[in-house]
């Protein structure tokens, strides 16, 4: 794939970073990312892997804007609530650049469908609120051997790993957070959340899919990123394969 002269002056400040440089910049645009929820997480991952330039963008959510989602969910107005996120975001991205393009599905990912919306992907980022929802995804892309981006956010604190279970030392999703589905889950509009550290994570989980994609910096699976913004501090701790895990140990 050759950049076209809109290309090179587009991406220009990337392609210049030794780390990605031209062939970076193809890889990008040749590249697919489905995103797993289109809210506050997904919000400015969508915006940051469009304005990279990746080639197809899959977006699942089966929602709609609601008022309460603007102070967190950056990709939607106010004139927007009622509407289907899905519509919005490639309504967005095809506003921001015309080289990505955008498909959406409106509908819940369970897993009755989940490897066929996720079986193109060369990465997968999920931002959604079910902890339901994060291991039929997880469980997914580890049956798939797509990586795994989980990127969650509550109150002041936000967490990233990256998942690519079918390696033999590399932890898969379940590794980290057990196997019971039932587990009490509490949502952001009982727990809070505040909207910049949605953005940060969000920004973050961009981030480690276009590291995926091109290949710079150091492996961040194996690793969990924890943020605290009450202390504004991150941290980044060790997360072993688990040796009895049942998803991923045989």
């Amino acid at each position: 794939m050759s950049l076209t002269d809109d290309q090179l002056d587009r991406y220009a400040r990337q392609i210049v970073l030794k780390e990605i440089g031209g062939e970076g910049q193809r890889k990008l645009l040749a590249a697919q990312v489905v995103l797993i929820g289109a809210g506050g997480i997904g919000s400015p991952a969508i915006q940051y892997l469009a304005a990279a330039g990746i080639g197809q963008l899959t977006i699942i959510d089966d929602d709609v804007v609601e008022l309460s989602n603007l102070q967190r969910q950056v990709l939607f107005g106010t004139a927007d609530v009622g509407l289907p996120k899905t519509r919005l975001a490639k309504r967005a991205v095809g506003a921001l650049n015309p080289d990505v393009a955008v498909d959406f599905s409106r509908r819940r990912i369970d897993a009755s469908n989940a490897h066929r919306l996720l079986e193109d992907a060369n990465v997968v980022i999920d931002g959604t609120d079910s902890f339901d929802t994060r291991l039929v995804v997880a469980d997914a892309a580890l049956a798939l051997r797509i990586p795994l981006v989980s990127a969650a956010v509550n109150e002041f604190e936000g967490q990233l790993g990256v998942y690519r279970g079918w390696e033999v030392d590399k932890p898969c999703y379940r590794c980290f957070v057990g196997s019971d589905p039932q587990r009490p889950g509490r949502s952001c509009a009982d727990l809070g959340v505040l909207g910049a550290a949605a953005g940060v994570m969000g920004s973050l989980a961009a981030l480690e899919a276009i590291r995926l994609v091109t290949g710079f910096g150091e492996e961040s699976a194996g690793k969990l990123l924890l943020m605290d913004a009450l202390t504004m501090r991150f941290r980044t701790i060790a997360l072993p394969k688990d040796p009895g895990c049942p998803a991923c140990a045989a």
